[in-house]
């Protein structure tokens, strides 16, 4: 597949409203396949469609168990809270720190276009809701307590 570009902050696509995706097509099998590629490459822990400039209802996240393909997703159920650190491959750089909930139950697509159910707490569940919000135009970087900070790269062993 391929590697696409990530949109950064300021791209006027990350701030639009994205549209539901009513059927698998293999353009959108591609993009998927890409997006995944994509995550992967830039050590992302998530990643939406108009990150790379497609305005449509995908994520694609991958905390460390696997792979979760998300289409058309919709937060059901939230619950407790957390408080900790954020970031985005279209926010290069800084992190934030952000409150979101502890639980949350999504209900989307799969890639087959069965519909699933998603549980996650903790840093899944941070993960849901802030590609979700992507989807809907909204960037981490508006619900920092305290503003942006800039990341400091690890050191290569």
């Amino acid at each position: 597949m391929a590697i696409r570009e990530v949109r950064e902050i300021g791209d006027e696509i990350l701030t639009k409203p994205c549209k539901a995706v009513p059927k698998m097509t293999l353009r959108t099998k591609i993009l998927i396949h890409d997006m995944l590629d994509t995550m992967y490459e830039k050590s992302g822990v998530g990643l939406a469609a108009p990150q790379v400039g497609i305005l449509k209802q995908i994520v694609v996240i991958d905390i460390g168990d696997g792979p979760l393909v998300l289409i058309n997703p919709q937060v059901v159920e939230s619950s407790g809270d957390q408080t900790g650190e954020e970031a985005c491959l279209s926010v290069p750089g800084k992190y934030g720190i952000v409150s979101r909930p502890y639980y949350v139950k999504v209900r989307a697509h799969n890639e087959d276009m069965e519909e699933v159910e998603i549980e996650g707490e903790e840093l899944l569940a941070r993960a849901l809701c802030h590609e979700i919000d992507h989807l809907s135009g909204k960037l981490y970087v508006y619900q920092t307590e305290d503003g942006l900070h800039d990341a400091v790269p690890e050191e290569e062993e």
